[in-house]
């Protein structure tokens, strides 16, 4: 059984819970995510499902990205592709839709994501330092200080 799911990360908010506390909350798109390939321990030594997450347009997908969409029955590659191991011979067939309908209400997950990349950055960017004064003979504007 599948119980996993990819998605996106849209913002955040806050709601208020049911003590009349104000809590942050993460908006997910989570789903729909396309069945591209399954994999089995006879063919592939290993249970598992690839999903594939939002669309890529044509023209920005390899060939064989195209190819190997085509072939699980999509109409365009998937932007994001990620397996998913299982315990016991996966149920699903290639070109199936898994949605949040595998989850239920109040149940707890585990999320996983990848932060956005800002280089080789500053201590005013990197620890939110204020920096040094600006002017009348300052040597640092920018760089760290005790």
């Amino acid at each position: 059984m599948i119980t996993s799911l990819l998605g996106k990360k849209l913002g955040m908010t806050q709601v208020y819970d049911a003590n009349n506390v104000l809590v942050p909350v993460t908006v997910v798109e989570a789903g729909p995510c396309s069945v591209v390939q399954v994999k089995t321990t006879e063919r592939d030594g290993y249970n598992a499902v690839q999903l594939g997450f939002a669309t890529k347009k044509d023209k920005n997908a390899s060939l064989a990205e195209l190819n190997h969409a085509k072939k699980a029955g999509l109409d365009s590659a998937p932007r994001v592709l990620s397996e998913v191991r299982l315990d016991s011979a996966p149920e699903a067939k290639p070109g199936d839709t898994v949605t949040v309908e595998i989850f239920s209400e109040g149940q707890f997950v585990d999320v996983f994501g990848t932060s956005k990349g800002k280089g080789f950055q500053g201590v005013m960017k990197r620890f939110r330092v204020g920096g040094g004064p600006a002017s009348h003979g300052s040597m640092f504007h920018r760089r760290i200080g005790s």
